[in-house]
């Protein structure tokens, strides 16, 4: 049996780490690796158009499967275009290993041609990133850089010179056990012995979730009943912690609604679970706050806390709730439901009436039709912008959906690559892109992607040709909007010129119609959906200085954003409450 070489040995070890795809662009300083996937038949090499696409649809598939994935790059520009994919999917605390490519190891240093150095470009965007530069680093160096990847939930970066990836591999060693889940924490005792006294000493006490709060709805729900919380989200934490929640008082945050401001506002306590919510300004600073989380690095960066939690959320909610004292007054919690009904009930009346008649169409209109034909267990990608809004206020998460963007790095471009991903997992399963004209078309080359694998994704876009999150941004600031207008091509024209169903709605009664179609096609379909560019969004609170901006733009557009079936169940919520 011939000796393996570097490559063969890399392409085996994350065979045996559970990892079947590798996705990235073909180039000379890789080609030892495309040979040794194309020799395994336990691993697949997935050619996309642009490197960019291969990092985010790694992440994205990680953030689906829970398990390690893996992307390359070629030496110098090659790898260099991985970088915004693997920062987002390192800070969506996605397991990812991607492959640096490298010049001959014999020049660098010297100013060759395509020359960079990965090993130091990728450390902000990683937990382990190290040169290979030896073969007797192998297999050493990529059980580490695995199982950085996987223990702490992040990104791990190898650089690999392609004349060391041929060289052959040292002999066999005793091949060591790889991690490949992460195990529970359990806070200390004296840790859940001062928060059960914050809570019973407590008598508002709110719960802000975020998406640590992943696998413990159930623990989160009865903890909220049994003190008679009400239970805000963050838009990462919406997927885990809105549906089949009697305690929901809606999000928080530029792309807030409801009444999640005023119950972490008007609270004594506030608990915040498995967030590592960005927006300081919508914290409060004069009431008192515990934070759980299991990376202990975010416990009190965004807000002055009176107790720090080290732990996972499901098993601090466990200790908790046998132990912290039965609440029995409940007016926090049903004034706050009433806030969360009211609000609701006043911003969906701007989106209720004639939409069916209103031309361009309503993107809340079109996320709401999406949202009620997409199938129950549908994957749905986020771009960044404003179909982050639309995908907040209007999918419906119900335990099975899920709703993955670039919630954390805020990216343009993420949601097709990300479906990519998230559809190379299981292609019987509905995959939605909810792209944006702007970043829809900065990595559309890999719509072809979906094409030559012919994967089923259906995208589908919100083309208001102009980039309306950034006009949102000029008008806070007062700043009239420049720059931000697209001139777009007919894209269901452009997904049939290359090979997919393309379909173009530009009145509302195509819509329903259009949608049906496209979920019907087995292979990728594209639909083109032409939508009114003065839709805009504002946050739930409102500052003088924000105010102050709008009228110096002298706009006059309306910004109220509807909110779907959130009322339905704000209603739904309201009922159980008890009357005097």
């Amino acid at each position: 049996m011939a000796k393996q070489n570097i490559a063969e040995q890399f392409v085996d070890i994350l065979v045996r780490a559970g990892v079947t795809r590798l996705y990235g662009v073909v180039g000379d300083s890789l080609n030892p690796v495309v040979d040794a996937v194309r020799r395994n038949a336990a691993i697949d090499w997935i050619h996309v158009r642009h490197e960019e696409t291969a990092a985010f649809a790694a992440g994205a598939e990680a953030q689906i499967t829970g398990r390690l994935a893996a992307c390359a790059g070629s030496c110098g520009p090659g790898n260099l275009h991985l970088i915004n994919g693997l920062y987002d999917a390192h800070r969506s605390m996605a397991p990812v290993l991607a492959l640096a490519s490298h010049i001959p190891s014999g020049e660098i240093g010297l100013g060759y041609f395509q020359e960079t150095h990965p090993d130091q470009l990728f450390r902000e965007c990683s937990h382990y990133c190290e040169l290979l530069s030896s073969p007797q680093q192998m297999p050493r160096l990529v059980h580490t850089a695995i199982q950085h990847a996987v223990g702490r939930s992040g990104v791990s970066v190898v650089a690999l010179p392609g004349d060391i990836a041929d060289r052959p591999a040292p002999e066999r060693a005793v091949e060591t056990a790889l991690v490949t889940s992460r195990p529970t924490v359990r806070p200390g005792d004296e840790e859940i012995d001062r928060l059960v006294r914050l809570i019973d000493e407590a008598e508002r006490v709110t719960l802000f979730c975020g998406s640590g709060c992943a696998g413990a709805h159930a623990e989160v729900m009865e903890f909220a009943g049994k003190i008679k919380s009400p239970v805000g989200h963050a838009l990462r934490g919406k997927e885990y912690i809105q549906y089949d929640n009697p305690y929901d008082v809606g999000m928080s945050g530029l792309l807030g609604y409801g009444a999640a401001y005023e119950a972490t506002h008007e609270c004594d306590l506030l608990i915040l679970l498995g967030t590592d919510f960005p927006y300081n300004a919508f914290l409060p600073d004069d009431v008192r706050i515990a934070q759980v989380d299991v990376r202990p690095e975010n416990l009190g960066r965004r807000s002055k806390l009176d107790l720090a939690v080290w732990g996972d959320v499901r098993e601090t909610l466990r200790c908790l709730i046998p132990r912290v004292k039965e609440k029995e007054n409940r007016r926090f919690l049903d004034k706050m439901l009433k806030k969360h009904a009211d609000a609701l009930e006043g911003v969906v009346k701007a989106y209720t009436r004639k939409v069916e008649k209103h031309v361009p169409l309503h993107p809340e209109y079109v996320a709401a039709v999406l949202d009620e034909l997409a199938d129950d267990d549908a994957v749905f990608t986020v771009d960044t912008g404003m179909c982050n809004v639309w995908a907040a206020r209007y999918i419906t998460p119900n335990g099975r959906r899920r709703v993955i963007g670039s919630f954390s790095h805020g990216s343009m471009a993420n949601a097709l690559p990300m479906a990519i991903g998230a559809q190379f997992t299981d292609r019987n399963r509905q995959v939605v892109s909810m792209s944006g004209d702007g970043g829809f078309a900065m990595l559309m080359g890999d719509f072809l992607t979906l094409v030559q694998y012919d994967l089923p994704v259906k995208v589908v876009l919100f083309n208001n040709s102009s980039l309306s999150m950034v006009e949102l941004e000029m008008l806070v600031a007062g700043l009239p909007s420049h720059g931000t207008t697209n001139k777009n091509p007919d894209f269901a024209a452009v997904a049939r010129a290359c090979g997919a169903y393309g379909v173009r709605v530009e009145k509302p009664r195509q819509l329903a119609g259009a949608l049906k179609d496209a979920f019907r096609h087995k292979g990728p379909a594209l639909v083109d959906v032409v939508t009114d560019p003065n839709a805009l969004s504002i946050p739930p609170k409102i500052s003088a200085e924000m105010v102050t901006g709008f009228a110096l733009s002298a706009s006059k557009i309306v910004l109220d954003g509807g909110v779907g079936r959130m009322l339905q169940m704000a209603r739904s919520n309201l009922r159980n409450v008890p009357r005097p």
